[in-house]
């Protein structure tokens, strides 16, 4: 299983749920047996666009081109989809 890496951000009470939510992902995939990885915002960025600072809209056309679907995904697809991708480029071999 793979998750994104929460990063540093302006509003202190979205930083907070966004651990607990984490938390609980990460817990659940290990409860399951499964290997938990993380990758920074900037790892996937330059994982999918080549480019670590990329904006959504490049992701988005990006996650279309590789997977070569019909559609650019919603923001949220595209993201996840993103982190998929980098997993699948550099496969880290340390767990969380």
């Amino acid at each position: 299983m793979v998750v994104e890496d929460i990063f540093c951000g302006k509003n202190v009470r979205s930083l907070i749920k966004q651990g607990h939510v984490r938390g609980v992902v990460v817990l659940a995939g290990v409860k399951e047996g499964l290997s938990v990885f993380e990758y920074t915002p900037l790892e996937i960025k330059k994982a999918v666009t080549g480019y670590g600072l990329a904006q959504k809209m490049q992701i988005q056309m990006m996650v279309k081109k590789i997977l070569r679907l019909k559609e650019i995904p919603p923001p949220d697809a595209a993201d996840a989809l993103a982190v998929a991708i980098c997993h699948m480029h550099f496969s880290k071999s340390e767990q969380v």
